[in-house]
């Protein structure tokens, strides 16, 4: 029983000492994060047989020492994001919209105006969190983003609290389009990561990748096309530590006639060049290429 009430007063005290922590000054939150790149490395070896190999397999002709300053960049580069992450709970709305811009917020606006609602797809490139954030509050609409609902309650409340906090509003990937066809009147963005391994569905779509037969969800295009939504990508670039870019590239516009996983295949396209140009900056520590391309027919 003394057990059991120690864990609720521990579970008690988390939310507020994360919340502490976060006030730090953003020098201090970056120090801890190098901390923490050093000893996930060198001591830990965080997910380091998995970085190791999806990197060898995309740069096979670059020379050892270059793909392991690519896999130390990309840890002290996610461990800076985890702690930006962090900081984002404290942060305000002037703070946010100056550490993420938006380039060429006119590529959505006219739709937007227009009364027309539009979909973003983003990648796990730079920091996608703050991307969320910089788009809800520098669009001027609300944005609903589709997100795949965590298994522990406290966490779950925890990363609905963090990615809310600026405006925008979560929706599990599984209920996106009956949620945008019960409120198709409101006027907004629905944003949704695309590039994660469609492992739980059988609807994927197979191309080259970054050199790899790689699978993609297909269910942002079919959700576009089955309501006229155009379709726009949003790259994340860092402009340097803690500052970000975000460019918007109309890959869809609603109304063009295109085969069957073309905006897929465009998607894609530019994805991989924002990769390649900064592969520091992508999420190497996730398996992306778990799942085989079948010998014979489509999977």
């Amino acid at each position: 029983m003394q057990v059991r009430r120690r864990r609720r007063d521990y579970r008690k005290l988390r939310l507020p000492m994360i919340k502490l922590l976060s006030r730090l000054p953003m020098r201090a939150l970056y120090a801890f994060g190098t901390f923490v790149y050093l000893l996930a490395f060198y001591l830990a070896r965080h997910r380091h047989q998995v970085i190791r190999e999806q990197i060898d397999k995309v740069f096979p002709n670059l020379s050892l020492a270059e793909r392991e300053a690519i896999h130390k960049r990309f840890l002290k580069n996610f461990c800076e994001v985890m702690v930006e992450v962090l900081k984002s709970m404290s942060m305000t709305e002037a703070d946010m919209r100056a550490q993420v811009q938006i380039v060429n917020l006119q590529v959505v606006q006219a739709y937007l105006n227009a009364g027309q609602s539009v979909m973003f797809v983003t990648s796990h490139l730079c920091n996608w969190e703050w991307l969320l954030h910089g788009m809800a509050l520098h669009l001027g609409y609300p944005v609903d983003a589709a997100y795949k609902p965590l298994h522990d309650q406290w966490a779950e409340r925890l990363m609905l609290k963090v990615r809310t906090r600026f405006g925008a509003r979560l929706v599990p990937a599984k209920d996106l389009l009956a949620d945008f066809l019960r409120r198709r009147g409101v006027v907004r963005a629905v944003a949704i990561n695309a590039d994660q391994a469609p492992v739980s569905t059988d609807k994927r779509y197979w191309t080259q990748f970054l050199g790899q037969d790689t699978a993609f969800y297909v269910g942002a295009e079919q959700i576009a096309r089955a309501t006229r939504l155009p379709i726009v990508y949003a790259a994340m670039r860092r402009v340097r530590r803690g500052y970000y870019e975000v460019e918007l590239k109309s890959l869809w516009d609603g109304r063009e006639l295109t085969a069957p996983n073309a905006v897929t295949e465009r998607y894609a396209r530019a994805y991989e060049a924002d990769v390649l140009r900064s592969p520091a900056d992508w999420l190497w520590s996730y398996r992306r290429w778990r799942l085989k391309k079948p010998l014979y027919g489509a999977d």
